[in-house]
């Protein structure tokens, strides 16, 4: 019983701080700015400097892009400003009507549209809470690895779809310009696509996640960055009668050059390449071989003042599914040689989107669209009829800040898939997304 009466006048003795900084810090940290509780032995007359602080540390080390997440509301500080976590996450609620061909996956994939027209896949409506996501963030300021950010997020999307089974997103460790553990690939720039109500957005783009130890410097007064890493590899290919699949033994290595300009350094064009040894088993030799797969990727993203932004990538490569969403686990980083099926080949691909956003209202109501294409290229003629030759993808959509808190949007999409021996198939949905964060 004690310590149930202790727990409960922490609790209570936090909320009334809590509401007390909400009170004092509310009107000049409104928008999207989190309170601050200061976890402290006594209070001092210097705490709205500490406050303000703990806020610009937490921006200083917010990362921007596609899908990334806000400020936290809640962030508990030590008073000698040595520990800062920060708590926080989002409701994500979509709706979805697919109609004149419906898409077999929860996301809008054009790899996905069925080619042959059934009464089965004419429509589908979905009613989807699975985006929703949790997270945590600690800055720590240390004597001798400087700033440590650790970083946690999880969604409900890691079962079949609609299970609502938790799922890691990321888990790093981010000091001294080195990033340690699972992330968002270093081959994907966050910052070349705007936001889409459908989770995995164009199938040219590559947000795809990895496990990885990577490094990233900036230069030259902040307008270089460059990063390169090494990455857990993920081999998706057509190993016919003559393969079998083997433990890889090499990660994949991406690396990017960054050039940014700008006030803010808000604009930037970026060049990435990705370098691969995929390896397999051959049956009939009885040795182990591997196949060589790279790609290469420019990316930008330009602000042209408050009102407009371009966005944008475009990759070449063979064998590199991984890196570009709509190959993502294809089967088609390689297949046996139409030619000589006792021979494996990787096999050429290619992809490229642009968009645009126009703030109607800056930071309050704003609309994008844009345009997106994959493609992989015959090798020796084609392994089979029905496979994967292109898809596109279309987007338009509109955001509305509704409060400081909530966000609305509706979304409208189009696309198709066209196999190897030309036959295709074509999908539409519309969406809607009621979004709260926290």
């Amino acid at each position: 019983m004690k310590t149930i009466r202790l727990f409960s006048t922490l609790l209570l003795a936090t909320l009334m701080v809590g509401s007390a900084s909400a009170q004092h810090y509310g009107n000049r940290y409104s928008r999207s700015k989190p309170n601050v509780y200061i976890v402290a032995a006594e209070q001092s007359s210097n705490d709205g400097e500490q406050t303000d602080w703990v806020i610009e540390e937490f921006e200083a080390t917010r990362r921007k892009g596609f899908q990334q997440m806000h400020n936290p509301q809640f962030i508990f500080s030590t008073k000698n400003r040595r520990f800062m976590l920060g708590i926080g996450g989002e409701i994500n609620f979509r709706t979805s009507y697919d109609f004149k061909g419906a898409v077999d996956n929860i996301d809008f994939v054009p790899y996905d549209i069925p080619i042959a027209a059934s009464f089965a896949n004419r429509q589908r409506v979905m009613m989807d809470a699975t985006a929703s996501r949790l997270y945590t963030k600690a800055v720590i300021n240390s004597d001798v690895l400087g700033r440590v950010v650790a970083y946690v997020d999880m969604d409900f999307r890691g079962g079949e779809e609609f299970s609502y089974v938790p799922h890691l997103r990321s888990a790093y460790i981010s000091m001294l310009g080195f990033t340690a553990g699972r992330d968002v690939t270093t081959f994907c720039d966050l910052l070349a696509m705007p936001e889409t109500i459908d989770h995995q957005g164009p199938n040219a783009y590559n947000f795809n996640f990895a496990t990885l130890l990577r490094y990233e410097i900036d230069f030259l007064d902040d307008h270089m960055r460059a990063g390169v890493a090494a990455e857990m590899p993920k081999v998706s290919g057509t190993y016919g009668d003559h393969f079998q699949s083997l433990a890889q033994r090499v990660p994949d290595f991406p690396v990017y050059l960054q050039y940014a300009w700008g006030e803010n350094r808000q604009s930037h064009f970026r060049a990435s390449a990705v370098f691969r040894n995929m390896y397999l088993h051959n049956k009939a030799t009885n040795e182990n071989t591997s196949l060589f797969g790279w790609g290469v990727q420019a990316s930008t993203h330009v602000e042209f003042g408050r009102w407009f932004t371009l966005y944008g990538n475009a990759i070449y490569g063979q064998g590199i599914t991984p890196y570009i969403q709509d190959l993502t686990g294809s089967g088609l980083d390689f297949t046996p040689n139409p030619a000589n099926a006792e021979s494996i080949q990787t096999m050429p691909m290619w992809a490229w989107q642009a968009a645009g956003q126009v703030n109607i209202i800056p930071s309050y109501l704003w609309v994008s669209g844009g345009y997106s294409t994959v493609r992989v290229e015959r090798h020796n003629g084609y392994y089979a009829d029905n496979q994967y030759k292109r898809g596109s993808y279309i987007f338009g959509n509109v955001f509305l800040q509704l409060t400081d808190n909530c966000r609305l949007a509706l979304e409208y999409l189009h696309g198709s898939r066209k196999n190897m021996n030309g036959q295709m198939g074509e999908a539409n949905r519309l969406s809607m997304m009621v979004q709260y964060y926290f």
